[in-house]
């Protein structure tokens, strides 16, 4: 799962997992996660291994969307895939790691790549990350309550939205603002 919550400044962050050494990649910087079993949706497994692997409970995760990152074709025509689920917290939740990691850490999203990635992650992470969104919003629009947070704008592409000053009206709404104003009711 890659679960972002907002730090101190609204910007976003990432949980991310170092990887217990006697695991696969062992030594890396990956996302919670693991095996789907047959009766799981993705979603459902991404909530469960963020349960599992990090102690997160799932009523304080909010399931965004889910990207097919890497395909593979097996032998025999069977064919497997990894996909991953995108998610927010409301805020940096306490993490509880299992066996299967030596460290949990929420990281700032451009200091994601600065770390030591698991080869997976590193060739999907430029396709999963945000470009920041300030969305113009009055004190009391009660879309406020659902800011920041992430917005799939179209197909596995995504802007961590945060609230700005709506200021004047504007006589040329920019419809890139309207459709994340969309999104967000």
């Amino acid at each position: 799962m890659l679960l972002r919550a907002p730090r101190p400044d609204g910007t976003p962050a990432v949980l991310l997992q170092h990887r217990a050494v006697w695991s696969h990649q062992g030594g890396t910087w990956g996302l919670p996660g693991g095996a789907r079993d047959s009766h799981e949706t993705p979603e459902q497994t991404a909530v469960r291994e963020a349960h599992e692997e990090a102690g997160l409970p799932a009523e304080r995760l909010a399931v965004r969307a889910a990207v097919v990152t890497a395909e593979v074709s097996g032998i025999g025509g069977t064919r497997w895939t990894y996909t991953t689920v995108v998610a927010d917290a409301a805020e940096l939740l306490h993490t509880v790691p299992n066996r299967e990691s030596t460290e949990l850490r929420w990281v700032g999203e451009n200091e994601v790549g600065d770390l030591p990635l698991h080869p997976g992650f590193a060739a999907s992470w430029q396709r999963l990350r945000t470009a920041p969104a300030t969305v113009p919003l009055g004190r009391g629009d009660e879309r406020l309550r659902r800011l920041p947070r992430t917005v799939e704008i179209e197909a596995g592409v995504f802007v961590w939205c945060m609230p700005g000053d709506a200021g004047p009206a504007s006589s040329q709404p920019n419809p890139r603002i309207n459709s994340l104003l969309r999104a967000l009711t």
